[in-house]
């Protein structure tokens, strides 16, 4: 694909992605599914193009909201990302609802070199690590789990299978469950976490079931390897990036961490490799830097189109500092998305 290509194909993605979301029959179907399952559900993940937890489980496209940098690597300390899910979770209560928070790591069972490049590969560094954040988040929110309850959730990539990590430190391979059960499955949930309400364990179940059915469906496909190697050509930065979730298109870094700059650096290098080694048929790469506004009037989105514009600034010198040959190779584009119907529109300075 030439640059001009490029933008059509990501334009063409989250127009097919508005129109579905905001289509009203999907609408009605997200809202009825709300009210049988009113638990709010978080994912804390990787920017890992391949990782996309709403296909993996078959849930319903904007249930999971997502928070993404690399190799999942999040602090309760960071400013922006703890306000942001300290208001998710004031939103959550304000609602009468609970709050499940999926702590994730990912690796590939068949190759080391497959699974996270965050963590340079390292799958026990990445357990670990995500087990940290876990405590951070009941430090913060408290360990009697009543409202908020975090889970370490690991996402073995060849599968799209997920790994349950019980509070006893039991693990459940759900691609090794052949029956999906669901009253098996919810007496496993109850003995993974003794503590999680029942609401919130019925609200859970679902990803399970349909874990289970995904991690059949790869199966029986026969997924071809080049599908679960890196071969992104998109470097997504900044958020309202759910629309975007065509398998190893993008790698997206939220705008989370106090030092920006280390997670675009490693994501660029990421792309880097994949155009040099061939991996990929683009003429260069994709930087698309995006900021959400939900109010569409006043100044919310005025503030998202300077956010938009900044980050595209910040991330072209970071990029241009660190592979100045490869900038070259750059289309940056900066983009707001409307959170009512998805809906991306570029801007320009």
């Amino acid at each position: 694909m030439n640059r001009q290509e490029q933008i059509e194909f990501l334009k063409k993605l989250n127009d097919e992605h508005s129109a579905l979301y905001s289509n009203p029959g999907e609408s009605l179907a997200r809202k009825l599914y709300r009210a049988k399952h009113p638990t709010e559900i978080a994912a804390l993940k990787c920017m890992d193009g391949r990782i996309h937890i709403p296909v993996a489980t078959n849930t319903p496209l904007g249930i999971i909201q997502p928070w993404r940098n690399i190799g999942g690597k999040f602090d309760m300390g960071w400013p922006h990302f703890q306000l942001d899910i300290c208001n998710w979770v004031r939103y959550a209560v304000a609602q009468g609802r609970q709050c499940l928070i999926l702590v994730t790591y990912h690796y590939s069972r068949g190759h080391k070199h497959r699974g996270c490049a965050g963590y340079d590969y390292d799958q026990e560094l990445a357990f670990n690590e995500t087990k940290k954040l876990k405590a951070q988040i009941e430090r913060v929110f408290g360990k009697d789990h009543k409202v908020v309850y975090p889970v370490l959730f690991g996402f073995e990539t060849d599968l799209d299978a997920v790994i349950l990590n019980g509070e006893n430190g039991e693990q459940i391979d759900l691609s090794e469950l052949k029956d999906g059960n669901e009253n098996d499955l919810r007496q496993i949930l109850r003995r993974l976490y003794p503590d999680m309400s029942a609401v919130m364990l019925n609200d859970f179940l679902p990803l399970v079931v349909g874990n289970i059915a995904h991690i059949e469906e790869v199966r029986q496909s026969n997924r071809p390897l080049v599908d679960i190697e890196h071969r992104e050509w998109v470097l997504a930065v900044g958020r309202g990036f759910d629309w975007l979730h065509e398998p190893n298109t993008a790698l997206i870094v939220g705008p989370y961490s106090p030092n920006l700059d280390v997670p675009i650096e490693k994501a660029a290098g990421i792309i880097k490799g994949n155009l040099e080694a061939g991996r990929v048929d683009t003429e260069g790469f994709t930087l698309l830097c995006s900021a959400i506004y939900r109010e569409t009037s006043g100044v919310e989105p005025l503030l998202a189109r300077e956010k938009a514009l900044f980050l595209e600034r910040f991330a072209s010198e970071v990029i241009g500092e660190k592979f100045s040959d490869f900038s070259e190779l750059m289309n940056p584009l900066a983009v707001v998305v409307d959170m009512n119907t998805r809906k991306m529109y570029f801007v320009k300075e």
